[in-house]
């Protein structure tokens, strides 16, 4: 028996390391902080030009590290495959919320609405993938929309600024982008490296907000304190430490459990929304994330 074989057999015996009950928790709050980097750096800078550039380091950093461990590197059409896939799940998934933000959306508001994405998931898997849609699928998927309508309504009524229909269009548009990168991915990229996959991913985040960029925005960036904390932090801890985090909670076989931590995150998102920003955070829109979670828990949850 060779010394990987015994490896593999003492890690099966053992189980998962113990320190893998803290990552979920910590991974929640991480990716909370996304929404909150977003907010943070809005005021100071355009949102393709800041994300172009973050996606641009990323891509570097990780094509470095894919380097150094001598990851191997996928063939042309597989390349293609990644930078489409990447342009959808990052380009067109955070390019619409970092947008809307940076229009005024609270971005607790705006991490409930792309939060439905599972349930959009189900239901575009199955039509595009023929993959077995449920009635609880569409049951979750009618109460989610209610649940978002509690917590916007009271925004329109007392509040609009910054949620307007093309704010909430925006949102929507980021949850479909990063549904179809989501399916295209688990269709064409299940035996990618990641190492090399996801430099190429971010590659083409950065060529599509680079070039909306540059057709809308002037690239211009004021590179104060909070900007280069949101860059710094974005970068390291969110593009790389919790994708790492997602990656090794996968890997031993916590995939269901992730699902659901995805659901925490909205709810996490408006309560440090309203610690830093002091955003409006109402009974009825503490109820609508209640109902999200509750929905989306519905229709992913094991028969």
């Amino acid at each position: 028996m060779t010394s990987r074989t015994q490896d593999s057999v003492q890690q099966t015996a053992i189980g998962p390391p113990g320190w893998l009950g803290f990552i979920p928790a910590v991974f929640v709050l991480l990716w909370a902080t996304g929404f909150i980097g977003s907010r943070l750096s809005a005021p100071y800078a355009e949102p393709m030009s800041f994300l172009s550039t973050r996606f641009a380091v990323v891509a570097v950093l990780l094509a470095a590290v894919a380097v150094v461990m001598r990851a191997s590197w996928p063939d042309r059409r597989t390349t293609l495959q990644c930078l489409i896939t990447g342009a959808l799940i990052h380009g067109g998934y955070l390019g619409f919320v970092f947008w809307s933000i940076w229009k005024g959306m609270p971005a607790g508001v705006s991490a409930l609405i792309v939060g439905l994405q599972p349930l959009m998931t189900a239901v575009l898997a199955g039509l595009m993938l023929s993959e077995r849609i449920t009635a609880r699928h569409w049951t979750g998927l009618f109460i989610g929309v209610l649940g978002v309508g509690l917590v916007v309504w009271p925004k329109f009524t007392l509040d609009a600024a910054g949620i307007t229909p093309v704010t909430v269009g925006a949102n929507i548009l980021a949850m479909l982008s990063i549904t179809l990168g989501s399916i295209y991915q688990k269709r064409f990229m299940t035996n990618v490296d990641m190492r090399t996959g996801n430099a190429w991913q971010f590659t083409g985040a950065a060529i599509v907000t680079g070039l909306a960029a540059l057709a809308f925005e002037s690239y211009q960036i004021t590179w104060n304190g909070p900007v280069i904390f949101a860059m710094v932090w974005l970068v390291f801890v969110l593009s790389i430490g919790a994708i790492s985090m997602l990656y090794i909670m996968i890997r031993h076989g916590e995939i269901s459990r992730v699902t659901t931590l995805f659901y925490l995150v909205p709810g996490v998102t408006a309560v440090i929304a309203w610690l830093m920003f002091e955003e409006q955070l109402l009974p009825i829109q503490i109820a609508g994330m209640v109902v999200c979670a509750g929905a989306v828990m519905l229709a992913t949850r094991k028969s």
